[in-house]
């Protein structure tokens, strides 16, 4: 029988300062709350984080999304805004996967990872639903993983696209809860 991961999606302090600032604080507290869970419930927390090398050779002139990632050069290897934010940063013997794409399956070692685990279930969470989580969501479905999606712990920049995502698309391929409702299923 396989192991459930959980995964933290780009909890960086470069992705978070593009949130609402009001949302933040409670939102941290509930993923610091889920990650303790977790540890204690003895399944891994993963986090996975965006990360580029100097001049960003991953990034093509081609990419709508990244080409103003790299005009503006961030996420650049060193710079303090890849920390993840230190109300949820990685506790010993947590793993850290760095990525270069939106799923964290695309330009990593988070597939390898994952199968070294022995991992066949997913818990997702992180920035944005309608990036890193959806994009992830859909890519771990097609591996054959088991998916849950913790809604609350999934932001996104627009309200309407996190709803529809969350009630509407993820149900479709993952069990779509509440953090606390999965912490009560581990005890």
């Amino acid at each position: 029988m396989g192991k459930t991961a959980l995964v933290l999606l780009d909890l960086q302090v470069g992705v978070l300062g593009r949130l609402d600032p009001t949302k933040l604080s409670e939102y941290l507290a509930r993923v610091a709350a889920t990650a303790r869970a977790a540890r204690a419930a003895q399944h891994p927390v993963i986090y996975v984080t965006v990360e580029f090398r100097p001049g960003h050779p991953e990034i093509s002139a081609l990419s709508q999304m990244f080409a103003p990632v790299k005009a503006a050069g961030l996420f650049v290897a060193g710079d303090t805004s890849l920390a993840v934010h230190p109300d949820v940063a990685p506790e010993e013997g947590d793993i850290r996967v760095v990525k270069r794409r939106v799923s964290a399956f695309q330009g990593s070692d988070f597939d390898a990872v994952l199968r070294g685990l022995e991992v066949d279930t997913l818990v997702l969470a992180g920035v944005a639903t309608s990036g890193a989580v959806l994009s992830t969501l859909r890519q771990a479905a097609d591996l054959d993983f088991k998916l849950t999606v913790l809604e609350d712990l999934c932001l996104d920049t627009d309200d309407e696209v996190h709803r529809v995502l969350v009630e509407k698309v993820f149900k479709r391929q993952a069990a779509v809860i509440s953090s606390e409702e999965w912490i009560e299923k581990l005890l």
